[in-house]
């Protein structure tokens, strides 16, 4: 189980799905939330038709879809959105779960909250890029990582390597600005 917060955390998850090859990917949210997630808006990260909707009554009842999800290891990725803190006994049910269907777990959490249970947290914002219109410029943090170290990129994805025939081609460009990169001045690494 890994977490991701900020503005561009829709767009980490689904780039996350893109990586995937094969299968499909279970998107768990709550119901009463006013914006509602349209996986049409998602294509230019991964095919809809992959992408499969589950919506809960309250964050109980997403856990336990998604501790299920991820128990049986039918599905490539299970993201699922959190909305108040997950207290350490929900975070280590949806790791074990996670282990023990080989499947990779995403929570996507409000700024400042995380579970003690996650492997890793990763903070993503959009980056404004003057060169191009269409710019899926990111800054991804990653905050917290319990088998390696911090670090800061720019990464941009890049949709024309995706085709219908060959989704695998897909490409995350690490695209750090000069002088930006690891090992400089106030970087990590």
């Amino acid at each position: 189980m890994h977490e991701v917060c900020g503005p561009a955390a829709p767009a980490f998850a689904a780039i996350a799905c893109a990586q995937h090859t094969r299968g499909q990917f279970l998107w768990v949210r709550e119901s009463w939330q006013g914006e509602a997630l349209n996986p049409a808006g998602l294509a230019p990260f991964v095919d809809p038709a992959r992408i499969l909707l589950a919506h809960a009554g309250r964050q109980a009842e997403s856990l336990a879809v998604a501790e299920e999800a991820l128990r049986h290891g039918a599905l490539a990725m299970v993201v699922i959105e959190i909305t108040r803190p997950l207290d350490l006994r929900e975070g280590r049910r949806l790791q074990l779960a996670a282990g023990a269907g080989d499947t990779v777990g995403l929570c996507i959490i409000p700024e400042g909250m995380g579970s003690n249970a996650a492997r890793t947290r990763w903070r993503a914002a959009p980056v404004f890029d003057s060169e191009r219109q269409d710019s899926t410029l990111m800054r991804w943090e990653i905050i917290k990582n319990k088998a390696g170290t911090l670090g800061t990129w720019h990464v941009r994805f890049d949709p024309k390597t995706r085709s219908e025939t060959h989704r695998e081609t897909n490409r995350l460009h690490v695209v750090s600005p000069a002088g930006n990169g690891p090992g400089s001045e106030g970087m990590p690494g």
